[in-house]
């Protein structure tokens, strides 16, 4: 009983870490494509996202592999909800047109 409240609260964490991760990624190419020094945005979210994924993952994980390999599928289930909840990609070049495609 223990341990499947461990595994599921690795899985919850994972998907809080994904959505974190990814949110965070989001937030950073919209908030990184309209500032002038971009490569603040971007290098600075890199690190902040990866060292804060990676200390929850060593959180969760407390050296079974099991609870790492639970919180490592939340984490990838988050990419496709956080990538749904966020809409479609907008291209700030061309606002309200559609991509052209060669004949």
């Amino acid at each position: 009983m223990n341990e499947i409240f461990l595994m599921v609260s690795a899985l919850g964490t994972g998907l809080l870490l994904g959505g974190m991760f990814f949110g965070g990624l989001w937030l950073t190419i919209r908030k990184g494509l309209s500032s002038t020094q971009p490569a603040l945005w971007f290098i600075g979210s890199l690190l902040l996202r990866t060292c804060l994924t990676l200390a929850g993952f060593y959180a969760v994980s407390d050296g079974q592999w099991e609870r790492l390999l639970a919180c490592l599928l939340g984490f990838t289930i988050a990419r496709p909800i956080v990538t749904r909840l966020s809409g479609p990609a907008e291209n700030p070049n061309r606002p309200g047109q559609e991509p052209s495609h060669a004949p």
